[in-house]
């Protein structure tokens, strides 16, 4: 299984890009994830997964959702080892938009782990973080769902807590601080708070330029971690 490097970026289209569209900001993140050296994650639909992994080289291409099933019956599902073959190398899951029970989210996330995909799998709030921190997820994407799309981030004591809570868990996991995302100075903050990774949705499909944001995105996270690392070195001196 790939392991992931910090600080990442997740670009998460969502439904809003399709096809060309998606592929040219995937092009676009792909170049960005060349020049930074940040690892960036690129959600697409499932029809364009394909497409994109046969046409970039450095960004992590990744599922929006799939299912526990098996190859056999299970016509209109998803199906893990369709998204495994057409070159998905992670998959999100239990998104407030197609959450899960936690029944079907433990098998699903061990179907991912069968087939070497990462799992990003989302929590609300620091119980549901906790809970699913037991699950040995990847990477721990917690966000409020109250927040999600607003322009508004959690405040700081959210991402301090988050970070606290899940590392008490299982110190392993990755941690993400999203929703609400939508400048290049939230992502400095939320990483120079302590969380692995953050990602955005309409602050990058909204942004005039959306490829300049994610560029914009990524040397703002580049710079936080270098600095949260100098000040690191700093104190142990």
């Amino acid at each position: 299984m790939r392991k992931v490097r910090t600080p990442f970026l997740i670009v998460n289209p969502k439904s809003y890009l399709y096809g060309e569209k998606s592929l040219e900001l995937a092009k676009a993140a792909d170049k960005v994830a060349e020049d930074t050296g940040v690892e960036i994650f690129f959600t697409c639909p499932f029809a364009d997964i394909r497409y994109i992994a046969e046409n970039t080289k450095n960004i992590i291409v990744t599922a929006q959702h799939m299912e526990s099933l098996r190859p056999g019956r299970g016509m209109g599902h998803v199906l893990p080892e369709s998204l495994k073959a057409a070159g998905a190398e992670a998959v999100f899951l239990n998104h407030a938009e197609n959450s899960c029970t936690v029944a079907e989210l433990y098998t699903t996330m061990n179907r991912a782990k069968e087939l070497e995909m990462l799992t990003v799998v989302c929590a609300d709030s620091v119980v549901e973080s906790r809970a699913i921190a037991e699950m040995k997820p990847d990477i721990l994407l917690s966000e409020p769902t109250d927040l999600i799309g607003t322009g508004e981030t959690a405040d700081d004591s959210y991402v301090l807590e988050m970070t606290e809570q899940i590392h008490d868990v299982n110190p392993e996991i990755l941690i993400m601080i999203a929703s609400g995302v939508n400048s290049p100075e939230d992502v400095y903050n939320i990483i120079k708070l302590g969380a692995d990774g953050t990602g955005a949705t309409s602050g990058i499909i909204g942004a005039p330029d959306p490829a300049r944001m994610v560029r914009e995105m990524a040397e703002a996270m580049a710079k936080a971690d270098k600095e949260k690392k100098e000040e690191q070195c700093d104190e142990n001196v």
